[in-house]
Formats: structure tokens, sequence, C-alpha cells
């Protein structure tokens, strides 16, 4: 029995059938975005002439780390190495490239992991039903984009401090657009807009914070896939995966450490969050400048039992490094330290949320004192794609950027990167993590303290992450049969 589709209502699903037909929609298993290779070859095919982020049904298939930007179809997984040159640090940092996905930002797969089985079951009716997207911003804009090749009405929820780009996509691409006060760390403001939305049954809230759709995902399809870059390029007989780090953002991507782990036990999970905002960390509050990574509360779906370290960053070094790392005078300064004109290119693929975790990477290599055969692996979410406006912002408030400051960047940013704020998470340190879910989703959100008492538990993630994406895939082969598309 599914732990999260409780019943399967067959006329709705006929209904949206009927729906996807019209609107030549076919659904992907979760085990095609695995491995795309299997996808049929008439529907490779046509993606061809169809761009990464065209609102186009069949780039549901391109809900996948494995997209080649160049054929249109796939090969390897995308990612990048963080040269020692920028690092500091022995270990290889590797990072999986999210702007490979449609809307340039891996959230595009949470959204969909939480989306689909809503569809194939029958609880989501896309005739009748507004599908609400709560965020900080990127899982809002997959959310968009997914409710807008399903044919249905998208609404998103993301702060109004967030960066005007995102603001200007989610309009252009028809969602409505709810702007709620503050920023990234503001999430209860948002929750009550999703509470005020909920008092009529049109609406139906994904929150990626309490949905399991969003970390059977990441366990299944990112986790996967950092093995499978761990294996193929990286892996000799001295090599080991030490480390995973993530921002907890709504925690489904730190969940593809649960799956690393599984195949090497001696990984550490660590959970990056804002120095200025230190929720995990001190139990602390505040509000900071890394987008996307929404705090002041512990997410539903964070196994924090299985979080092995909590590592804060500085958002002043994260500014400092969309600079360094985008500006002309950065480019010049990094050339003079010797990293390769490639390697150059590839920064412009760190946003903001990524650049923080590298920083937790190098923070990590320092506390665990690791060497080169010791491997991390990161995600670096989205791109500068949709921070551009930001770098004028800096520009105009602290002024052109030169070489003098390029190097302070660099040594403040990067070089001085230390093992303060950082924390390894003992058993009842995690445990009081834990329990700090209860204010946040027993008192206000409405969740049982018995289900709570069951997270502790680690059968209970064991089943969500491994045993759902079955019954999920035979859901939607069951669906896709009766929607008739080929």
């Amino acid at each position: 029995m599914s732990k999260i589709i409780k019943s399967i209502n067959k006329t709705v699903r006929a209904k949206t059938a009927k729906h996807f037909r019209e609107h030549g929609v076919i659904v992907p298993t979760f085990k095609q975005l695995i491995h795309p290779e299997t996808i049929p070859a008439e529907i490779k095919n046509k993606l061809k002439k169809i761009g990464l982020w065209d609102v186009n049904p069949l780039n549901l298939f391109r809900i996948t780390w494995k997209n080649d930007i160049k054929t249109g179809l796939y090969g390897d997984v995308n990612y990048i190495e963080i040269p020692r040159e920028i690092t500091g640090v022995k270990p290889r940092v590797i990072g999986l490239i999210g702007k490979y996905f449609p809307t340039g930002a891996h959230k595009v797969g949470a959204a969909f992991g939480c989306l689909v089985p809503r569809i194939v079951s029958g609880e989501f009716d896309p005739t009748k039903h507004k599908a609400v997207w709560p965020s900080t911003g990127n899982y809002c804009r997959g959310g968009a984009f997914d409710s807008a090749i399903m044919g249905c009405t998208g609404i998103a929820i993301l702060p109004e401090g967030m960066s005007k780009e995102r603001f200007e996509w989610l309009k252009k691409i028809g969602a409505k657009v709810i702007a709620t006060p503050g920023t990234e760390s503001n999430v209860k403001e948002i929750y009550d807009k999703c509470n005020e939305l909920a008092r009529d049954p049109i609406n139906f809230i994904f929150n990626q914070f309490a949905e399991f759709g969003n970390t059977i995902f990441h366990y299944n399809v990112t986790g996967r896939a950092i093995q499978e870059v761990f294996e193929k390029q990286l892996a000799n007989k001295k090599s080991r995966l030490s480390a995973f780090i993530s921002a907890t953002g709504s925690a489904g991507t730190i969940a593809s450490g649960d799956y690393l782990k599984k195949l090497h036990p001696q990984l550490k999970i660590v959970a990056a969050e804002a120095l200025q905002c230190p929720t995990l960390l001190q139990n602390g509050f505040g509000e900071h400048r890394i987008e996307g990574i929404g705090d002041k509360h512990v997410p539903w779906i964070h196994n924090v039992r299985n979080t092995d370290a909590i590592s804060a960053v500085n958002d002043d070094d994260c500014v400092r490094l969309v600079r360094l790392f985008n500006e002309k005078c950065g480019i010049d300064f990094l050339t003079s330290r010797g990293v390769k004109k490639e390697q150059l290119k590839n920064l412009s693929l760190l946003g903001i949320s990524g650049i923080c975790n590298l920083l937790s990477c190098i923070k990590t290599a320092k506390y665990y004192e690791m060497n080169e055969d010791d491997v991390i692996f990161t995600i670096f979410t989205d791109s500068m794609e949709m921070y551009s406006s930001r770098v004028a912002e800096y520009n105009k408030d602290q002024g052109k950027y030169s070489e003098v400051q390029a190097a302070e960047d660099f040594g403040a940013g990067l070089i001085s990167q230390n093992i303060d704020h950082y924390a390894e998470l003992s058993y009842y340190d995690r445990k009081r993590i834990h329990n700090l879910k209860y204010f946040t989703w027993i008192e206000q959100q409405g969740k049982e303290s018995k289900e709570l008492n069951a997270q502790w538990d680690p059968e209970y993630w064991r089943s969500i992450q491994e045993d759902e994406i079955d019954y999920f895939d035979k859901l939607i082969t069951e669906f896709n049969k009766e929607v008739g598309l080929k």
C-alpha cells in the first residue's frame, strides 16, 4: 500500500487521460528519467527540433541530468569539477549542473515528482484544479513549467525579495504570481498564503517542503546520477566518495545523500545553510541573500537522522564570489592564478546557492582534513541566468569591480574559508533538530505527532524513497495506455 497515494479515482483519471490526449502529453516514467537511453526512438527524434526551455509536452522527457545540449538528445550526466586553483583544498570537488534542465534549474524535477503521482492516480484534476507551487524561486518556476505543459493553471508563490528575473519568467510563461512579504528566509509567510488558498478546494497545494515526491525524485534520479559520475569518471582503487553537500532548502536534494550513503557508508551528508539565518546550526533566525534556500524551519521531508554535519556559509562570501566569477576583472584575476579558460567559462553555471554549496564543500574538506583520494559531490542547482540583475545591483551599491577587489574577494571568499560555524552532529544533536519539526508541522500545519515519531525510524524513509517509485511507474504506464498516444 502506498504511503502517498491513498486511492485511485478512475473517473478523474479517465477525464485527465482525455485532456492529455488532446494536449499531446505523454508522461515519462521515473525509470526513463534515470535512464533516458530507454526513451522511445520516435520521442528522441522529435526532441531534436524542440528547444530545452520550450513549453512543449515532450520536454517532460528532458527532466533528467543527462541532456546533451549539443545534440538535443542524451549523453552522460552533466557535471563540472571546480579546480584546486579555486577551491584551495586537496579533494576533488564535483557539482552536477542544474542549468541543463528545462527552466535552467533542477527543481523542475522536484515539481515533476510532486505533480505526476497526483495526476496518474486521479487525485489532481488538471481540468478543474489549480496547482499551487510555494517556493523561494526555482521550484515554483518548475511547477509553473510543468503546469503549462500539462494544460492546467499554475499559481507561483514566492517572496517579493527574490530576483526580478524569476518574476519576469513566471509572468511570461503565464503563471499567476503571488509575492509574499520578505525574502528567501520568510517561509512561514508562504505557508500562510498556502493555508489561505487551501480554503478553496479548487486549489491543490504542492508544498515542496512536505511532498515526498520531491525527495523520491532526488533519491532515485539525482542520487543515481551522482553515483554514475563517480563510477564512470572518478573511481579508482584509491578514490572514495567522501561527502555530499546540499543546502537544505526544501530538503529534497539532500535525499540524494541517503541513496549514496547506502553505497558508501563512510559518506558524510552535510547540510549547508546561511550563517545569517542559522536554523539548523543554532535554532536561529534572520535574513540572508543566498536565494533559493528557504529556512527558519526544518522541512517535513528532511531525513535528519541521516545528516552528519551542518555548515553555515556567510552570505557576504557568496556575494563576493558572484562578482569574482562573473566580472571581467574577476576572470582576469583567476586567469593569473592558473585557472584554465574552459574552467572559467563554467563558473557562470553556479548560481548563488551553487556558490553556497561550493563554499560548504571547502569547509567540509578542511574540517575532515581530506586529501587527494577524497571526492566531494554537490549540486549547482541553477546558473547566473536568473541573477544578472543582482550583479548590476552589487555594482551600484559597491562600486565598479576592480582587480584589487577581485584579489580581496579571492582571499576572503575562498582561501579564508575555514571550519568555523561548522558542526558535526551527534545522535542527540540530530534528534534535537528532528524535534524542531514539531513547531512548524504539528502546531502550525496539522501533521500528526505519531508520524513525526515514525520518521525517526530509518525504515520509514527506506520505504518511501525506494518502494514508492515502482508504484508510481506502474501508475504512469497504465495512465499512458489510457491516454493512447505514442
